[in-house]
């Protein structure tokens, strides 16, 4: 009878440890499912948040690089690249910052098509990644390129309007002056940027200074 219950005991025992062990586990392997889904969905989110900035691919893709957010660009490339209103190819178009875009935005151009067309590349436009022969219409009454419309995914259509500065070309200001005019050029932009109290020359009627013996 003893040995009956014995052996009961040790049929209970066993089958407690095997629903225990397949406990533990199924615990253990839901787990490592779970981090490892965990894993992959950050991984994932990582992977798809970095976008190359706009500034980064405009300096990248074309021989224009200059410091400082889209909006500051044409501030900036003042005295250093020749700007302008008509576009070239391989020029930078620099668009004005507004409420929906406070860094503003550069975008390469690739190609003229008329003079009402042309096709850019570019990153970070509507959060997307680098986007490649994007058509842009100028809508401006001018003709001067100082409002557009970029083309949407399908192609078909065209966003907003968004004002822009004009272009940055891809070489030095000035780079056909002779020294003595690039001189003068450079003196003149320092005396447009002196406080108004100094003066760059002499005032008319100016005598000039008695010198000591």
């Amino acid at each position: 009878m003893q040995d009956g219950r014995s052996k009961k005991l040790k049929l209970t025992l066993a089958v407690v440890s095997f629903v225990t062990a397949s406990f533990l586990t199924c615990s253990a392997q839901a787990r490592t499912a779970h981090r490892n889904v965990h894993t992959a969905s950050s991984h994932h989110h990582r992977s798809s948040g970095h976008v190359i900035q706009c500034v980064a691919y405009a300096k990248s893709a074309s021989d224009v690089v200059l410091h400082g957010n889209a909006r500051d660009w044409w501030h900036n490339a003042a005295g250093v690249y020749d700007r302008g209103l008509e576009p070239k190819a391989g020029s930078v178009l620099n668009f004005r910052a507004t409420r929906r875009m406070p860094l503003g935005h550069v975008a390469v151009v690739r190609n003229i098509v008329d003079s009402r067309t042309i096709v850019i590349d570019q990153s970070h436009w509507a959060q997307a990644g680098i986007s490649r022969n994007v058509s842009v219409i100028d809508v401006s009454p001018n003709n001067d390129w100082s409002a557009v419309r970029v083309a949407l995914n399908n192609r078909n259509s065209y966003g907003s309007i968004y004002p822009t500065y004009g272009f940055i070309y891809p070489h030095s200001a000035s780079k056909n002056a002779t020294p003595d005019s690039l001189k003068q050029e450079v003196m003149t932009a320092w005396a447009n940027k002196m406080p108004a109290t100094q003066l760059a020359q002499a005032p008319a009627g100016a005598q000039p200074v008695a010198t000591l013996p």
